[in-house]
């Protein structure tokens, strides 16, 4: 959704009025010397451009990404060396397209008067700043940016006094220009007179540490995840935004904005909320949510519903990263649909590669998904003895990571939540019963132990406590999971009933656990959405995205692989949007345009996507051959992607990828099973013959997707039929969520 403002909107603030006051003065002065900067805001002849289309030409469009969110710690990323020099406002040569720094429309008359401040000496530019002993920006010591003033120059270098004191010499073409005092925390950093980094930064930074976390980029919302309460939400703000009482930035005056145009032009609006793991972006959601409930509010409550879906979603596809105690770990388009008098009357929730590993394997400090400590924590009694539940402690897939709490979150708590919203979305108690029972399942499938017993390796299950209640809660025999654990058929080798390694058979009992759970999070999103299918609806909707944050891990797999390359299509589609549609939008309307350079990233998705060499595809051609291995995918990579820049080989299965956000260094280990995501045969028929009714409809899901192919070929056994590989799925989810 881009928020706009009407041309009868621009206008000149107190502010800039005091400014140029000032500035005429000190020209009235001394005439002969010209400030480079801090120019007004003149009414040009052309049309005036909206606030979606007031980005400056040295906006970075990598760092504030489409709204709403930015994450604070963006000066730790590492900045890409283009091979061009940094130009910068002290600059002797400016090329045509810089000479306006200003976000708005400039003057003819301010046009000759920057351009005869472009031709001049630098060293005179650099005397003003002397002189009105004005701020300039400088990397310190430490590498970070520090303001100070210029207190000579000597050729190509400059002395500046920090405003610790200490005056330290700083290459003249990598000093920028500081904004003035009085523009200090500005809520819309369009108002600022310099738009370099260091200046926004600052700007954040002012704000952040009075607690105003949103701040506005023309149309982009910024907000920064303050990790406490800072009380700037609730009824009050709801009824102050509604009747237009405040103006200030905020997730309410976005979601106000989109219900508005919404209804006005009766075009659907959509909210798209990226940034950092970490960055605040469900809670971000969860308020836009709740004003849009709050505005179309009936007496179906259907709003409340859509509320409470945030607690089932948390709980089932939410865990403790090493980031961030609230981790989402699934994508989420959330489709609020209105009634022609803005009344909402349903909703659907589309989810997207939900990260399935963390069922099986943690790193050190982190949790698998809330769900199951707040099954351990908060089932009553009797639920715990029907499960034969048990602590947290006490399962292997749970205590594996060394973390089974968090500080502040009362999973029993959660856990009467959780049963809440299961009510108020009409889940019934048995259903219920059998989601628990399937939870239960999972964690006893993670106990299960081996133990290899002759020469030749062969490896048994250990018929002890593990396997007798996971079969029980599965609604199969013991002998009939152990024999399904401890063998598989293989149509390319030709072998049935092969004894698997120790190794396999852990995968094995792994890739089940990982498939009845993802089965039962998808099956769980379609209850929620046939609770909220909604009546007399009139095509109208606003949705919300919230996709999962870029990763840059210590160790980074397939997961984050996948996670980085979704951030890539949400990032060329802030690019297309709010830069190169707007930018040919006023080309075409004629308006005055200083064009805005930013660095597009259709090469990092080329790398992606590609056919018939991009990473998506070696990726498949990879996953279909039997004999692949880790480091053979490794090397296929190496030998296809080395002629894009966004791609480094490394040594052994290691690769990096330059993404818009940064590089990232990935590991293949485990990225052809991931991306196979398959399940033996032998699997597949226990779990069709199993008493459970959830078990039985998640295999007959399996069984419809691959008869279809086998129905068009007569090749192997059904069950082995092709089917898309994980990647090549989520490219598809990726490519239909940013098509429009």
């Amino acid at each position: 959704m881009m928020v706009s403002a009407s041309p009868s909107m621009v206008a000149r603030s107190s502010l800039e009025e005091m400014l140029d006051s000032l500035r005429r003065r000190d020209e009235a002065e001394k005439p002969k010397e010209l400030p480079p900067a801090l120019p007004s805001r003149p009414t040009s002849k052309a049309r005036l451009p909206s606030a979606r289309r007031s980005l400056p030409n040295n906006f970075n469009a990598e760092t504030l990404i489409r709204s709403p969110e930015w994450a604070p710690s963006v000066n730790k990323r590492k900045e890409r060396d283009s091979g061009v020099k940094r130009c910068n406002n002290f600059c002797v040569k400016k090329t045509e397209k810089d000479a306006v720094e200003s976000p708005y429309v400039a003057s003819e008359e301010e046009l000759q008067s920057r351009q005869k401040v472009a031709k001049s000496d630098w060293g005179d530019n650099v005397a003003y700043f002397i002189v009105k002993k004005l701020k300039v920006w400088c990397r310190g010591p430490s590498g970070l940016w520090e303001s100070g003033t210029i207190q000579s120059t000597s050729g190509d270098v400059a002395f500046v006094s920090l405003s610790s004191g200490n005056v330290i010499k700083v290459p003249r073409d990598e000093l920028l220009p500081a904004n003035p005092d009085v523009l200090e925390g500005v809520d819309d950093l369009a108002q600022l007179s310099y738009l370099n980094d260091p200046s926004v930064l600052c700007n954040l930074q002012s704000r952040y540490s009075q607690d105003m976390i949103y701040s506005k980029a023309g149309p982009v919302l910024i907000a920064m995840n303050p990790f406490k309460d800072v009380q700037i939400c609730g009824d009050d703000f709801v009824t102050a935004y509604r009747k237009k009482l405040v103006d200030k930035p905020h997730v309410y005056a976005i979601a106000d904005a989109a219900y508005n145009e919404m209804m006005r032009d009766d075009v659907n609006q959509s909210i798209i909320i990226s940034g950092e793991s970490g960055a605040g972006k469900t809670e971000t959601a969860k308020i836009a949510m709740q004003y849009l409930a709050a505005l179309g509010g009936g007496s179906c409550g259907v709003e409340h519903a859509i509320l409470q879906t945030n607690c089932i979603l948390e709980a089932f596809g939410n865990a403790k990263s090493s980031r961030n105690d609230n981790a989402s770990r699934f994508g989420k388009l959330l489709e609020i649909h209105f009634s022609s008098v803005g009344k909402i009357c349903g909703a659907e929730i589309q989810t997207l590669f939900l990260e399935k590993s963390r069922v099986a394997r943690l790193e050190n400090g982190e949790r698998s998904y809330h769900i199951f400590y707040q099954l351990c924590a908060g089932a009553p009694s009797m639920l715990k003895e029907r499960l034969n539940l048990k602590m947290a402690s006490d399962y292997k897939y749970l205590s594996q990571s060394g973390c089974l709490a968090i500080d502040g979150v009362d999973d029993a708590q959660k856990f009467h939540m959780l049963m809440e919203a299961f009510a108020i979305l009409q889940i019934s108690e048995e259903d219920q019963l059998q989601v628990f029972s399937v939870l239960a399942a999972v964690l006893w499938l993670g106990n299960i132990s081996f133990q290899v017993t002759d020469d030749e390796n062969r490896v048994e299950v250990l018929a002890d406590e593990a396997i007798t209640t996971a079969s029980r809660l599965m609604g199969c025999s013991a002998q009939e999971l152990m024999l399904a654990l401890s063998t598989h058929d293989n149509a390319v080798e030709d072998s049935i009933d092969k004894r698997l390694t120790l190794q396999q058979v852990t995968d094995a009992r792994d890739a089940l656990a990982k498939f009845i759970y993802v089965s039962l999070f998808d099956w769980l999103v379609e209850q929620i959405n046939k609770s909220l299918q909604g009546r007399c609806c009139t095509g109208r909707s606003i949705s919300i995205l919230d996709i999962y944050g870029f990763e840059s891990l210590q160790k980074n797999s397939f997961e984050q692989m996948c996670t980085n390359y979704a951030n890539e299509r949400l990032q060329q589609h802030f690019n297309r949007h709010l830069l190169k549609l707007e930018q040919e939008e006023c080309e075409l309307d004629g308006v005055d345009w200083t064009k805005v350079d930013f660095e597009d990233n259709q090469e990092c998705l080329d790398l992606f996507e590609k056919k018939p060499f991009g990473l998506l595809s070696l990726l498949e051609e990879e996953s279909n051959c039997p004999k692949a291995t880790d480091l053979t995918i490794a090397d296929k990579f190496k030998q296809h992607l080395n002629g894009n820049s966004c791609f480094k080989a490394e040594r052994g299965r290691s690769f990096s990828i330059h993404h818009h956000a940064g590089e990232v260094l990935y590991d293949t280990s485990g990225f052809l099973e991931k991306n196979r995501d398959s399940l033996s045969s032998v699997t597949i028929q226990l779990l069709s013959s199993c008493s459970s009714q959830l078990l039985r409809l998640f295999t007959s899901k399996v069984l419809k997707q691959v008869q279809k192919p086998a129905a068009m070929s007569c090749q192997m056994n059904a069950l082995e039929s092709p089917k898309p590989s994980v990647g090549i799925k989520f490219k598809v989810h990726m490519l239909c969520t940013f098509s429009a």
